[in-house]
């Protein structure tokens, strides 16, 4: 490592004594011009920096762009929501700016950059929540500035992402179902309406077969359309006594379907979800989910970000968070499995 320069090392260079380069360099009197121009420059050469300069190095203003799509911002704050208000709030510390834009449909589908892009407003950028292929791909070629994908991620586009654990975590809930005594689970998520819905089916899978208990196709169940809008969700006719489902909204829609059947959650059936957020009001049970630490996400994206922007852009990596169960009022244990 490179030594640091001191001040008693210019004034040997310069035959002076250090209180005359500390004066010089501190705009004090008692030092000529003539000398003081010498002991600057002199300083500079040898590569010689203040304390507020050393305070400051590595701390440059960087300028993030963020976006969501506008199909995950409906008639109530969602989960991806909660995500940038979090990134707004750790960006600070960490000497960032968050430019905030909507990605509308029209431009997702006719390929049109966000305006903080095309005015060279932001040295990357954030993308929150999955976005259709084609465009998360003219994006990263015509921006030609490092990207963070949060939430999800993209198997053959170089680009760094941090996600949660949604295979682990569900696979969690679902042998705590199993613990609680549930045999006849089905699970709630439209398959290919998004990699974490399918990464969550599999987690559910493996807790099921490592139990010896069949995963029953009809019990897979559709929860949203394929532009991600959730609802008219059809429950089967042979009912399972617990759902997993994909997310606290789903499993918010869930509830409020059995109980217009007259089944009481926990008291008949039992439902978790993921995520641990769900919009007060949407649901008259307080919901047993999957609590993704957002906080660890963000600040895992926003130190990557910076590390590419500063020196340059890295190798695609991929990083899972760690959440936790956090357990409500949904569940109720069973007496014997079947």
């Amino acid at each position: 490592m490179k030594k640091s320069v001191r001040l008693a090392d210019i004034a040997e260079r310069l035959q002076v004594s250090t209180v005359t380069v500390s004066n010089a360099l501190a705009g004090q009197k008692g030092v000529s011009e003539e000398l003081r121009s010498k002991i600057k420059k002199t300083a500079r050469e040898m590569g010689y920096r203040t304390k507020a300069e050393y305070e400051t190095e590595g701390k440059k203003i960087l300028n993030m762009g963020v976006i969501i799509s506008e199909m995950y911002l409906g008639d109530y704050p969602s989960y991806y929501w909660k995500v940038y208000q979090e990134l707004s709030l750790l960006a600070g510390n960490y000497h960032c700016i968050i430019i905030f834009e909507i990605l509308r449909h029209e431009m997702e589908q006719g390929k049109v950059l966000p305006l903080f892009v095309q005015e060279k407003k932001v040295q990357g950028v954030f993308v929150i929540g999955e976005v259709d292929n084609a465009y998360l791909n003219f994006l990263y070629q015509k921006a030609d500035i490092p990207m963070m994908l949060l939430d999800f991620m993209k198997r053959d586009l170089p680009v760094p992402a941090v996600l949660a654990d949604n295979f682990y975590g569900m696979y969690k809930m679902v042998n705590y179902l199993i613990r609680k005594g549930h045999g006849r689970i089905a699970y709630v998520g439209t398959l290919k309406a998004s990699n974490s819905i399918m990464d969550r089916y599999f987690g559910y899978c493996k807790a099921l077969l490592e139990h010896g208990i069949t995963v029953r196709p009809e019990w897979v169940i559709d929860d949203r359309s394929m532009d991600g809008q959730v609802g008219n969700i059809r429950l089967p006719e042979d009912m399972p006594t617990a759902f997993a489902c994909n997310s606290d909204l789903t499993a918010a829609e869930v509830i409020g379907q059995l109980e217009r059947q007259n089944y009481a959650v926990p008291g008949d059936i039992s439902v978790v979800g993921f995520d641990n957020y769900l919009y007060e009001g949407l649901c008259d049970v307080r919901v047993t989910s999957y609590q993704v630490d957002v906080r660890e996400m963000v600040r895992s994206g926003i130190k990557s970000m910076a590390s590419q922007i500063l020196y340059g852009k890295t190798p695609a990596d991929l990083r899972f968070v760690s959440g936790r169960l956090v357990e409500k009022d949904s569940v109720a244990e069973v007496k014997s499995m079947g």
